[in-house]
């Protein structure tokens, strides 16, 4: 008998973040390949017995191939396992969900997504700011922040970017960010505009830093290349509510 997976969104990282369905979905399965930051306290959630299988890939340090996980999602479910893929923030975006559906597709395994809250939510809710506003944000856009060289990726549309009435949400772009945001400044959006970085959104030792896009960048060209997850925003981010 085939088994099942279920690729679980575990959110930014707080377990309150977690939807009911993500809860259920953990609490069911016999099997949880996991990533790096979908770990500590949510799994917790976890019955006794289940496989739990650490399966991150962080940028600089030593990964599982990407289709060794593949391998392992289709062995679990070809034996007839429940599995969970459990991802950070949301399964849909920048997690590889597409290369994995592809291996179960191929192995005519059947699956479903269960969505969380995206890692740009958490960190603007932390630092109490709308990613929208009525009249001076009325667009919302999420990039990566390198490619799979760990490069800022050449293709970008630095129209769009550049964009003054545009919130953009940087992901994994600590490093590439002063190199962004040259690119930015120079396609005419101004060095002046706000910037926030957050590191550990949802968590309760998050650290928040507001400043200008040539500051931030400033900021990051000179300090140390932090392990903690940060998330990147600038735009017409308005006021903020934290202190």
């Amino acid at each position: 008998m085939t088994g099942f997976v279920s690729f679980v969104s575990a959110g930014p990282g707080d377990p309150e973040l977690l939807t009911l369905k993500a809860v259920d979905r953990l609490r069911r399965a016999d099997a949880v390949l996991y990533d790096d930051l979908a770990a500590g306290d949510i799994l917790g959630h976890v019955r006794d017995g289940a496989d739990l299988v650490g399966v991150g890939k962080r940028a600089g340090r030593a990964s599982p191939r990407q289709d060794h996980i593949n391998r392992l999602l289709v062995d679990y479910a070809a034996g007839g396992a429940r599995v969970v893929r459990l991802k950070s923030g949301d399964a849909g975006i920048f997690g590889r969900l597409e290369e994995e559906i592809e291996a179960l597709r191929a192995a005519d395994i059947a699956f479903e997504i269960v969505p969380g809250v995206p890692s740009p939510c958490a960190a603007a809710a932390g630092a109490g700011l709308p990613l929208t506003r009525r009249q001076a944000a009325r667009r919302l856009q999420f990039i990566t922040g390198h490619d799979a060289t760990g490069r800022l990726p050449d293709d970008l549309n630095l129209a769009a970017l550049a964009d003054a009435q545009a919130v953009t949400a940087v992901f994994m772009g600590r490093r590439t960010f002063p190199e962004l945001a040259a690119r930015l400044i120079a396609a005419g959006l101004p060095a002046e505009t706000p910037a926030l970085l957050v590191e550990d959104a949802s968590l309760p030792g998050a650290i928040r830093r507001r400043d200008t896009l040539a500051g931030l960048a400033a900021h990051l060209a000179g300090a140390a290349k932090g392990a903690a997850p940060a998330m990147i925003l600038f735009g017409p981010l308005g006021e903020s509510g934290d202190a």
